[in-house]
């Protein structure tokens, strides 16, 4: 599937591309090239759109559902972590009282900078 015809089977974004990143730390981690994906609740962003940190602008290559079950260490060090349960432990301390179920859907935003 291109990502085009990926992009037609997605359902209508939830939130802007420019609440998509929006904690101190992860714009930090952004801007030092630790941080490549972001996974929120809803969609935030078609593939294509642009993201702004600090004047830096950051492209969406990819959107796409996961299950929390399904994360791997490498899907963690695209957050900025070095495992699922350090990525995990952040989560949650975030989002105090939420579950971590791993049949939980979460929308998976990858992005990279432009070079201008």
């Amino acid at each position: 599937m291109t990502k085009q015809e990926e992009q037609h089977t997605l359902p209508p974004k939830t939130c802007s591309v420019d609440r998509l990143v929006t904690l101190k730390e992860d714009v930090k981690k952004v801007l030092k090239g630790e941080k490549t994906a972001t996974r929120r609740n809803g969609r935030y962003a078609d593939v294509g759109e642009i993201m702004v940190l600090e004047g830096k602008k950051f492209k969406v290559d990819r959107v796409y559902s996961q299950s929390l079950g399904e994360l791997t260490d490498d899907h963690a060090k695209q957050e900025g972590y070095e495992t699922v349960e350090e990525y995990k432990q952040a989560i949650l301390s975030y989002h105090p009282g939420m579950p971590w179920l791993p049949h939980m859907k979460v929308w998976v935003h990858e992005f990279s900078p432009i070079q201008e």
